[in-house]
């Protein structure tokens, strides 16, 4: 089964229509898949539904996406350093859906494991919990959270191998991994494809069974804030 794709535009070949809910990977600007985004962008497609933990800034990641007004929710944990977004919300433009971080990442897992639903206490007594089903455990309220299913997961990757296996460098690790598990098709962008049998069998974060294809690129790497001192 072929998974190398030419481009990522190749990669979303066939994929994208209006109105699709998408998981896309990265943690503030780290393993933000942003060829893909851009190919995304590029296509025109519109009225997205968003799962990722921050939106971008601006100009980069789910941010151009943003510009184009080509999102219609995001489902996150942050999102500062947006100032579109921000306009975009206030004037009820964009939908919002906010997850605590912990309970964003674990409802893509549970979707990626075919969990419906599962019980945290995170949230509970705050406008999380709004309309959400509580449970009693041991005497302590839990609220229910569903899990994930995307149409489509987007991530961003270190190495891959010509059968799908990734490795994520360091804080790309953090929402990559259960973003590409629970879509429908996973597309990964990487830095690097290298021969089967290469990577060691212990440092693969996620087997290649969870990833349909793949494209290899170069990528910006941008820093949301650059904190310096004096030498």
């Amino acid at each position: 089964m072929k998974k190398v794709y030419g481009s990522a535009a190749e990669a979303l070949e066939g994929l994208l229509h209006d109105g699709m809910f998408i998981a896309a990977g990265g943690f503030g600007l780290c393993g933000i898949p942003e060829l893909l985004l851009q190919a995304i962008k590029d296509a025109g497609t519109k009225d997205l539904t968003f799962a990722s933990n921050n939106a971008g800034v601006d100009d980069f990641g789910i941010g151009i996406l943003l510009q184009t007004k080509q999102v219609k929710k995001m489902i996150s944990s942050y999102v500062g350093e947006n100032a579109e977004f921000m306009r975009q919300y206030l004037s009820g433009e964009l939908e919002l859906e906010f997850n605590p971080q912990g309970t964003l990442a674990e409802r893509m897992r549970a979707g990626g494991a075919g969990i419906p639903g599962f019980y945290t206490k995170t949230g509970v007594g705050t406008v999380i919990a709004d309309g959400k089903e509580e449970k009693t455990f041991n005497g302590e309220t839990y609220i229910m959270e569903e899990g994930i299913f995307a149409d489509l997961a987007i991530v961003k990757a270190w190495k891959a191998d010509e059968t799908g296996n990734l490795v994520f460098r360091k804080t790309a690790r953090n929402f990559n991994a259960p973003a590409a598990t629970c879509g429908k098709i996973c597309i990964a962008e990487v830095e690097e494809i290298v021969p089967t049998g290469s990577l060691d069998p212990d440092s693969i974060h996620l087997p290649g069974i969870y990833v349909n294809r793949i494209v290899q690129g170069d990528h910006e790497k941008r820093i949301e804030q650059r904190t310096v001192r004096q030498a």
